[in-house]
């Protein structure tokens, strides 16, 4: 019987992995936080925050926006409340994309 591949994911993301994971000051994240509504991570006793896999999803919202378009943060937030779903729908093809780009990118190198 073949074994199934699964990928573990964890519930809650600390704000020093989220920080590596964009590349980014921690303190950017909290400013982002304080700025984004969409943002609102769990915080435990101690007051750390915990992002889940939504916030995870937003932040990357926020991050295209702001630094991979360079849209101010007044714009990122107008266009955020105008059209949402558009954005995602854009960072996706993005990401689509990127991914095919390495694919070819490996098999190029591989011939």
């Amino acid at each position: 019987m073949p074994k199934i591949k699964t990928e573990i994911t964890k519930l809650f993301y600390s704000i020093g992995e989220v920080a590596d994971r964009y590349k980014v000051n921690v303190s950017l994240i909290r400013y982002w936080e304080k700025e984004f509504d969409i943002l609102n991570p769990k915080k435990n006793k101690k007051g750390n925050r915990l992002f889940t896999e939504k916030d995870i999803k937003n932040l990357d919202i926020i991050y295209h926006l702001v630094k991979e378009r360079n849209f101010t943060l007044k714009g990122a937030k107008k266009k955020l409340r105008e059209n949402k779903n558009d954005t995602i729908n854009n960072i996706e093809i993005i990401n689509k994309l990127k991914e095919v780009r390495q694919f070819l990118v490996d098999l190029r190198n591989k011939l």
